[in-house]
Parts: C-alpha cells; sequence; structure tokens
C-alpha cells in the first residue's frame, strides 16, 4: 500500500464515499486505486495474484490512460523499497549528546484473529490489522511526548504476508526518530499458529511508519526530544530496516514538484529517492502530454506546433514525423550530449553523474540573447522504453539543485519545469516524435533545453531534429566516436 496522508479526520456520523477500481494489470498483479471523497485522499494498493496470469485492463478514459501509464512508475518505487532499506541498514546510526533514548518507548501487544476480524476466506482484514498497528504505535508516541498522538500519515504499509482466524497476532512498536514536531514511530506485525504457539516460527506479515503530533490544552503542537536508538532494540530488528530520518527526507521528495535541493554527495543520496525523484519527472511529463486544450499555431509538411496557457504557465509541444525507427530517435535524443548538433539553444552539454542507465544528470549552457546575460541549467534526464508496444518512449527533463553547480557570475541559472519527449511508433521504420515543454514567462526567451521562441525558431529546430535523426539513423559508429571525444 502506498503511503496514506491524512488531510482532514472523518467522525461518527458522517458519511464517506469511496471509488475504487484497477489502475492496472501486470502479468501477476494489479494496482488498484482508492479515492475517498470526503477528505480527498487517493490510495494505490498493490495485489499479488500467486499462479495467475491477469488479462490487461480495459482503458475507457484519458483519465484511466494516464493512471494506467504512471502505475508502472509507482510499481518501479515499491520494488526498489527492498533495496534501499537494505543499504540504509548497513550504516550505522550517531548517537547524539542528550538524545532521549527509545527504549522505554518500545510497546508489544498481542491480538487473537477471531472470525468478525477476517473475511470470508479467512484471511485477516486488511483495515483491522491497520487499527491494531495503529493503536500500538499511539500508545508508543504517547510515552515520549507524554499526551495523546494525533495520527498524521502512515508510510510505507507493506503487506509481507496473510494472517489467518486462530492466528495470534504479536504487534512490536518503537519510537523511530522525532523531527520537532512530528515523531515516526516503526511497527512491526509478526503470526503465530495459534495451535503451535511454543514451537511455531513467527511469520512476518506487516510493517508500518506511523507519523503523529500532539497538541496541549491550547492546541499549540508539542515538540519532541531528540531520541536515540536503543542498542538492544535494534538487536531484536524492531527498528524496522530504515532510519525515519532518512524516510523523512524521502517524503519530501516524494512531495517535491518543481525543484529538488541536494545536500549530500549525489551518488549517494539518489541511491535512496532515484525511484521517488525520476516518479516524479516522468509523471509531470505524462500528465502535461495528456492535457487537453492545445491550440495549434503552425502545420507544415512534417512538422506541427501546439500552444497550452494557464495562468502564468505557458507550454509548447512540437509533433515531428522521422523517418527512423522509434527505438532509434529515443536512443540519439536521450542523449543530451548530442543535442549540440541539432539545436543552437545547446551550447555546452556535459554530463555531470550517470546515476544509472536510465537517470543522467547534465550541465547546459546556453549562448547569451542581445542585451542578456548567457544561462545554465543543471537537469535531471529520465529516460524510459515502453513496456508494451502501443506505449511511448519517454525522455524527461526537469530542473535540480547540486551543492557542487553553484550558480556563477558567468551565468544568470535558470530553471526548467517540465520537458521532455514521447516517440511514438508508427511503423517498423517510422516515429512519431512529440516535443514538450512547459515555462514560466519570465525565463521563456532564455531557455536552453526546449524548442521555444518565435515559430520560425521553433520550425528551424524542428527541422534540424528531423534531419539529425534521420542522418544517423545508420551510423552508430558516428554517435560513438563522438562520444570518445566527449570522454577525451
Amino acid at each position: 500500500m502506498d503511503d496514506i496522508q491524512f488531510e482532514e479526520a472523518a467522525r461518527v456520523g458522517q458519511i464517506i464515499a469511496i471509488r475504487t477500481k484497477v489502475n492496472r494489470a501486470f502479468k501477476t498483479s494489479m494496482e488498484v486505486r482508492d479515492h475517498h471523497s470526503y477528505s480527498q485522499t487517493v490510495v494505490f494498493f498493490s495485489f499479488p495474484f500467486a499462479q495467475v496470469e491477469l488479462k490487461p485492463v480495459q482503458l475507457l478514459s484519458p483519465e484511466d490512460h494516464l493512471e494506467h501509464s504512471l502505475a508502472n512508475e509507482r510499481r518501479r518505487i515499491r520494488l526498489g523499497y527492498v533495496q534501499v532499506f537494505q543499504k540504509i541498514m548497513q550504516e550505522s546510526n550517531e548517537e547524539e549528546k542528550d538524545a532521549v533514548s527509545t527504549e522505554h518507548t518500545l510497546v508489544q501487544s498481542t491480538e487473537l484473529v477471531l472470525p468478525p476480524h477476517a473475511n470470508h476466506h479467512g484471511n485477516t482484514f486488511g483495515g483491522q490489522i491497520m487499527a491494531w498497528m495503529e493503536t500500538v504505535a499511539s500508545i508508543s508516541a504517547s510515552r515520549l511526548c507524554r499526551s495523546h498522538p494525533i495520527l498524521k500519515s502512515v508510510n510505507m504499509f507493506k503487506f509481507w504476508g496473510p494472517s489467518f482466524v486462530g492466528d495470534r497476532l504479536v504487534f512490536n512498536a518503537i519510537v523511530n526518530n522525532t523531527f520537532h514536531n512530528s515523531v515516526e514511530v516503526g511497527v512491526r506485525v509478526e503470526a503465530y499458529n495459534c495451535e503451535e504457539w511454543i514451537k511455531d516460527q513467527p511469520r512476518h506479515i506487516n510493517s508500518a511508519f506511523l507519523i503523529f503530533s500532539a497538541v496541549n490544552d491550547k492546541g499549540e503542537l508539542l515538540t519532541f526530544p531528540r531520541v536515540k536508538p536503543s542498542t538492544q532494540v535494534r538487536k531484536q530488528n524492531i527498528c524496522l530496516q530504515l532510519k525515519g530520518n532518512d524516510r523523512k527526507k524521502n517524503t519530501s521528495f516524494l512531495q517535491c514538484s518543481v525543484k529538488c535541493t541536494f545536500t549530500t554527495p549525489f551518488s549517494d543520496i539518489f541511491l535512496m529517492f532515484q525511484a521517488s525523484l525520476s516518479y516524479s519527472n516522468i509523471d509531470a511529463l505524462t500528465r502535461l502530454a495528456t492535457t487537453s486544450g492545445w491550440d495549434i499555431t503552425r502545420t507544415l509538411d512534417n512538422v506541427k506546433i501546439w500552444t497550452h496557457e494557464q495562468g502564468a504557465v505557458l507550454s509548447f509541444k512540437v509533433e515531428m514525423q522521422v523517418k527512423v525507427p522509434s527505438h532509434v530517435a529515443f536512443s540519439l535524443l536521450s542523449d543530451f550530449r548530442l543535442r549540440q548538433r541539432w539545436d543552437r539553444h545547446f551550447q555546452t552539454c556535459k554530463l555531470l553523474q550517470a546515476v544509472s542507465e536510465e537517470e543522467k544528470i547534465y550541465h547546459v549552457t546556453s549562448p547569451p540573447m542581445t542585451g542578456h546575460k548567457a544561462r545554465d541549467f543543471v537537469i535531471l534526464v529520465s529516460q524510459r522504453q515502453p513496456c508494451r508496444p502501443q506505449e511511448p518512449y519517454m525522455v524527461a527533463v526537469r530542473s535540480v539543485t547540486l551543492r557542487g553547480m553553484s550558480p556563477s557570475t558567468e551565468f544568470c541559472r535558470s530553471e526548467i519545469l517540465c520537458a521532455g519527449f514521447q516517440i511514438h511508433s508508427s511503423s517498423s521504420s517510422s516515429c512519431t516524435v512529440c516535443y514538450f515543454n512547459q515555462v514560466t514567462s519570465g525565463v521563456m526567451p532564455y531557455l536552453a533545453a526546449n524548442l521555444t521562441g518565435s515559430s520560425k525558431s521553433i520550425e528551424d529546430t524542428a527541422l534540424e531534429c528531423i534531419k539529425f535523426l534521420e542522418l544517423n539513423e545508420s551510423k552508430p559508429g558516428g554517435i560513438k566516436t563522438h562520444e570518445r571525444e566527449l570522454q577525451h
């Protein structure tokens, strides 16, 4: 289950409408979207099916197509959690002076699963387990704040396995970390077969991280003391695999939509937040591409140009018909070091960090315009190949901020909100390349990583792009030579 944010409290007597639908069916699992109209909360669930191969869902509306596409990105995040946990668990916690030990916040509770707690298959209701977990976590948090804590969110709720009627469930909760006005409590649930309570080995069935706050009599938020982990508790593996401080950073990355600042070396921190930041990058481009209300401004034989205005944001869409296979266009366009060959807005492009095969960071400079200073950009480029033939190749672009690449006096640092390519296959030898760029009016004349400017400038750049793709289709050696020159 993806993270749950409690925006408002639902109370006795109120009516809550819940709308649920399947977003996407993978081979042996599916993603279900659950929307609560009262609190405007959206939750995504993932259901695995053993020994069952699922059929694709039928997409009926534009929203269905959008969520179907983004479901694959969310799945990447879920599958990456285990690797993140393993890496962080190898690190050691630094204990702070005057910090309160978390040992006295350890709470253990036991519940017996009875028939009313389970569905007709005998499996324990997930909501029932969540209620029990919230209760034991609340007790753990109250031991630190000496007040009645208020649940604010549930993060990374994971069902590792099922439990059944007759099982004895043991709930272990402990405070992981505090963040001034909030506290994170980790909960681990293990199940025992009631008939073999003494000799039966426990089954790990659930883990979750719950965020609480607390208020005083005046309604003011209480401040939590700093804590240090208990060595004894850590040895018992109650700390739940992930440091709360790192996970809070992860939450901020999930909520970030425009610009991300890294305060530690990028190669170290991006391993933790790579999936979340890439998802934000791909998500923004996907939503921009599915936006309705585009106005066509120019049509040529093989180039069409659209614009879309919303508030202070102006978006461009350039559609190009190219006589090369889609996978070739994707390979050439995803390497931004080749952009200088066809886009005059690119003066230099340096690869700063190849974080993975699909995520790269570039530093781009653009030539100065009359009366204006030259501009530069630090951009994240996320590339995705289609999971199915009817889906497009994607190259998403957005600005990021790196401590090692501070703005210089030589350039005026600019920012790209959302840009990138979607490449649709037309035939085995041709494709449609769609370029999108979302800009604000203040930076529109200077953007480097886009096709903006006057209609004539867009046309010229688009035609150069088509020419570049078609000339280099059968020259992979030339591309490799260019890469060697760049490395040299």
